[in-house]
């Protein structure tokens, strides 16, 4: 233990979402304590894709807090060292159908900043995502990415040495009171606690969770050698616009879903879409998939990478570059929510993203909570 163990807030889990309530409670002068069952980060904070995703993001406030991460990412990855390893974001379209849904968009204040590709202006921008089958594509300049597994470490680091926050690490939290955390190596004391378990439904409020309807989702990750070329940003294809809600609640997406239903059963089943990024030394990181289990298998199928694979190599028009690297990752999910912030009691909040958007709203999240706890606003 710290020789101080009294805090202003302490916080319960290190993934993204506990150190974005933890920045934005040290930015407001408050003495900050993250405690964490791991010795490192180890769950859906650095399994994911390091991709800050704001277009397709469900409209309203989860796409407005989705702009407000974006740009903590951008202040905090400055001053902490992180590089920003490309910007940006395009959806490719091999469907009419996905094209419509794509003005669609444009149409919304979500499609401010962002605009179509036809063919012949995706064959001159980007070529290496100018393939025979492309009709279209949607750029957005609004999107960020980085190497997730180097960014959430260093960004502890920061946070320690920058703003004196204290991290307690393989330390278990026990039990949860008003102004008091049990844990494995003693009483922490706070004035306020935000528990911020990432896929823990069962160790601290299960029944406030399970009183959600929470569960888990499973995803399969590959990375692949480095391609050849160098991606202009984010890539994303038609199956993408069937599953983010941004684009997905759209009247127009249902012609889109009725055609993949037809065309690529198999990936709706599993709930497969592209995502490619690229690493500083040219490798692509790529998925995903999605599977929901209350304790979901640990195994990767390779019938699901297959999937993935295939997409990739429709949407990109090429061999899929030979796999360095599979994994799989869970994160917290709800049907009828994509966050929760439960006040299970006094001065202590619950604090879940559930859905696969943690890198993406985690900042903004943090300052809502911060905000609740303590009022003000960030110094």
């Amino acid at each position: 233990m710290p020789a101080q163990s009294s805090f202003d807030l302490a916080v319960v889990g290190a993934g993204i979402v506990g150190l974005a309530c933890a920045l934005a409670a040290a930015r407001r002068g408050k003495r900050v304590v993250v405690i964490d069952r791991d010795a490192q980060a180890n769950g859906a904070s650095v399994r994911n894709f390091g991709f800050v995703t704001v277009t397709g993001q469900e409209r309203g406030q989860m796409w407005r807090r989705a702009l407000r991460s974006r740009d903590v990412w951008a202040e905090v990855a400055a001053q902490a060292a992180i590089p920003i390893l490309h910007r940006g974001l395009v959806v490719t379209a091999r469907r009419p159908e996905a094209v419509t849904v794509m003005e669609a968009f444009l149409r919304t204040e979500m499609g401010e900043g962002c605009k179509l590709l036809d063919a012949a202006d995706l064959a001159k921008s980007y070529p290496d995502l100018a393939t025979p089958t492309a009709l279209a594509a949607l750029w957005s300049p609004h999107e960020v990415r980085v190497e997730s597994r180097e960014a959430i470490p260093a960004l502890a680091a920061w946070l320690e040495a920058r703003h004196g926050v204290t991290f307690l690490r393989g330390t278990a939290a026990l039990e949860v009171e008003t102004s008091k955390v049990v844990t494995t190596q003693g009483l922490v004391e706070a004035e306020a606690i935000a528990v911020c378990p990432g896929d823990d439904l069962f160790s601290l409020f299960p029944e406030r969770i399970a009183a959600h309807g929470v569960t888990r989702c499973k995803l399969q990750m590959l990375r692949l050698a480095d391609p050849g070329f160098k991606l202009p940003g984010a890539v994303m294809s038609d199956l993408g616009l069937a599953r983010y809600a941004g684009y997905a609640a759209l009247p127009e997406a249902d012609a889109l879903r009725v055609r993949l239903q037809a065309e690529q059963a198999d990936c709706l089943a599993n709930g497969v879409h592209l995502i490619v990024v690229q690493g500083g030394d040219g490798s692509l990181v790529v998925g995903d998939s999605h599977h929901y289990a209350a304790t979901p298998d640990p195994f990767a199928h390779e019938t699901v990478d297959r999937l993935i694979l295939d997409e990739y190599e429709a949407a990109l028009g090429r061999p899929a570059p030979p796999v360095l690297e599979r994994w799989t990752g869970t994160y917290a999910s709800a049907s009828d929510r994509t966050v929760l912030i439960d006040t299970p009691t006094d001065g202590v909040r619950l604090v879940m993203v559930t859905t696969g958007a943690g890198a993406s709203t985690g900042f903004a999240i943090g300052e809502d909570v911060a905000g609740e706890l303590f009022g003000g606003t960030t110094a």
